[in-house]
């Protein structure tokens, strides 16, 4: 692994390495916490996870974080799950996510652009306002510290209001898209009894408007802890009877008054795709997240006050709200709120560019899509001030590197990161001063002690293992909602090895201090005990361009033996005739193993996701194992529930 690729494809200049912020930081935290001065990031990342307390105080240090009263130590308790960070510190996100206002106040805090691609900024001054009328207005309505707010919105700049103000009285705050169905809203915040909903009457994607009004009033009807509901006229309709107008809210020309709230004080609760059951209740607090995001957002990014941060994302998915968490470091934060291909599959490319994005961030699958699509981005579009792609939801695969350094230009930073909606944040990916391997992350991140491990918790080099993290962090879960003993939690990250987050991903650690994803360890393929992931499978098999999707499962069978079908959706005018078989297999064969040609390839009408884009891959394992529909799956978690009919079919048709 380590010798595939000897030379990088993107190597950063001096000049680049000496003014990014990371750099400087390690200057300072040597001169001030005894970091090392010399050895560059691999000495500084070694430093991080060896020395966790001098680490992490020197980031608050760094980024001025402002603790109302002060802490007693760094790291009170280190033991997974259950490590107490900052005890006795008080301070509050929303307040540092503010202020930017104090010196910055006629700037765009924000860029909201819809699917004119017309940006239309809101000044740090109109943020910190209406941030503080709305928090106002929530305390006179009786919301007190630790009360649920949700909000069935799209990426707009009243969902950021919103959050913020939840923050700065101390409540906790939660999200979901609005082209989530009623279901699959309810199977989220009813575990959570938010007190207030704020919803909007519709949405605009793909050039039409989809009314919502039905499924918020069904939303009403069954959430009887809601003591208000308040109404964003984005379509333009008039408020249900008895919501509270968004206008009338916002409109006061208020100070924020920031509630200051322990470290460990919940902040949001993000889910899991609940693709098996109930969506995981992920509970992640205030002081964790904001040390967290300051040194991802900050460290790794790069991101300062004159950046201009945009990611292709979701209110129902962990990267909007990282992506908001970019006002902490003074960042403009572009949201976009739209069709990822409306008008046309460079939609994206002309947002980064209208909005003069410095950092762009999106998907492996949208990368791959404009390579299919003979998008050129570079020579369409003005990408100057485009510093860094980054893309994460899956695995970029070598052809998405070739194609961004090719198509976007040379002196491209590509940051392809991992991490996980339960740290909402990269456990590997962005570092502004080292080289760019195809088909690489560039190295664990700060803070993060990130490895490989076989079965009986032996780390591995240049081997496929497990995804651990050795040492807590703090934007690790707080707890699960209502899971009051823990064991739920437990079980998820720290049944296979106690003490220590497995993350269930296969990873490689490469000995020249990278990474790379192979895709999750819960549906790997392990055929005569060689593992591949199915990411793996998918980037070679979708190069092919009468594949449009694929989905692969590998199923142990009764008799020992293992069944490994591949399921294709072929591109439009396509046939499965014997040609493109056989296309197939030389693909597999020549470009994986020839251990991993699947036992049948199988046409189907589609491939189900998950509501965040993710092929769902281990409910369908079950499906095909026999597993009723109703247990193998939530349906509310599934983007298209018809799909699943088909194996379900299948299933039948095997046994």
């Amino acid at each position: 692994m380590s010798t595939e690729n000897p030379q990088p494809l993107w190597q950063p200049d001096p000049q680049r390495i000496a003014r990014s912020q990371v750099t400087r930081f390690q200057a300072w935290a040597a001169e001030h916490h005894g970091a090392p001065a010399d050895g560059g990031y691999e000495a500084l990342h070694r430093w991080s996870v060896d020395e966790l307390e001098p680490f992490w105080e020197a980031v608050t240090q760094w980024f001025d974080v402002r603790f109302s009263t002060p802490y007693a130590r760094v790291l009170g308790d280190r033991s997974m799950p259950g490590a107490e960070w900052f005890p006795g510190a008080t301070l509050n996100y929303a307040e540092h996510a503010l202020r930017a206002a104090a010196t910055r106040a006629d700037e765009p805090a924000l860029l909201y652009v819809d699917e004119t691609h017309e940006p239309r900024p809101v000044t740090w001054s109109e943020l910190r306002r209406e941030v503080g009328s709305l928090a106002a207005e929530l305390r006179a309505l009786g919301l007190r510290s630790g009360d649920r707010v949700s909000g069935y919105l799209p990426n707009i700049p009243q969902a950021v209001v919103a959050l913020l103000a939840t923050a700065a009285v101390g409540a906790v705050w939660t999200s979901c898209a609005p082209d989530f169905g009623a279901r699959s809203v309810l199977d989220r915040f009813q575990q959570v009894e938010p007190v207030v909903l704020f919803t909007v009457d519709g949405y605009r994607y793909g050039g039409k408007e989809h009314d919502r009004r039905e499924t918020v009033a069904e939303l009403r009807r069954e959430l009887p802890s809601l003591r208000a509901v308040v109404h964003i006229p984005l379509l333009g309709t008039e408020a249900p009877e008895g919501a509270l107008e968004w206008d009338a809210l916002t409109s006061a020309d208020t100070d924020p008054v920031f509630e200051q709230v322990p470290f460990a004080h919940p902040l949001w609760v993000l889910y899991s795709s609940g693709t098996t059951g109930l969506p995981k209740a992920i509970v992640q607090s205030q002081g964790g997240i904001l040390v967290e995001h300051l040194k991802q957002l900050g460290l790794h990014c790069d991101l300062g006050p004159e950046d201009r941060f945009f990611w292709y994302t979701s209110t129902g998915w962990m990267m909007w709200n990282f992506l908001v968490s970019g006002l902490l470091t003074g960042t403009t934060v572009v949201l976009y709120d739209g069709s990822p291909g409306y008008p046309d599959t460079g939609a994206q490319w002309r947002v980064a560019e209208r909005t003069g994005a410095t950092l762009y961030g999106t998907s492996a699958a949208y990368v791959m899509a404009c390579r299919k699509a003979d998008v050129h981005p570079g020579r369409d579009f003005d990408l100057s001030r485009v510093q860094c792609v980054a893309t994460t939801g899956s695995p970029l695969p070598p052809d998405g590197f070739r194609w961004l350094h090719d198509e976007v230009r040379e002196d491209l930073w590509i940051a392809s990161v991992s991490g996980g909606t339960d740290v909402c944040s990269c456990f590997a990916g962005a570092v502004p001063t080292l080289p760019v391997h195809i088909g690489e992350l560039q190295a664990p991140s700060l803070g993060t002690d990130l490895q490989s491990w076989d079965p009986s918790g032996q780390p591995l080099i240049d081997e496929v293992g497990e995804l651990v993290v050795t040492n807590p962090m703090p934007s690790m879960p707080i707890r699960f909602w209502n899971d009051p003993d823990g064991s739920r939690y437990h079980d998820s990250y720290f049944d296979t090895y106690p003490g220590v987050w497995r993350h269930g991903d296969w990873i490689t650690v490469t000995s020249r201090g990278s990474v790379v994803i192979h895709g999750r360890s819960d549906s790997t393929l392990n055929r005569q005990g060689v593992r591949m992931g199915s990411a793996d499978i998918y980037e070679a098999v979708e190069r092919l361009p009468e594949i449009k999707e694929s989905l692969v499962i590998g199923i142990e069978q009764p008799d020992g033996g293992y069944w490994m079908p591949l399921f294709v959706q072929l591109a439009p005018g396509a046939v499965l005739d014997q040609a493109l078989l056989d296309r197939i297999k030389a693909t597999i064969r020549e470009n994986l193993s020839p251990r991993h040609i699947p036992d049948e390839v199988i046409e189907v009408p589609g491939v189900p996701h998950t509501l965040t884009g993710k092929r769902i891959e281990v409910p369908v394992k079950r499906l095909l194992q026999g597993t009723p529909l109703e247990k193998a799956v939530n349906p509310g978690s599934i983007d298209n529930l018809e799909l699943l009919h088909f194996y379900e079919d299948l299933a039948r048709k095997r046994a």
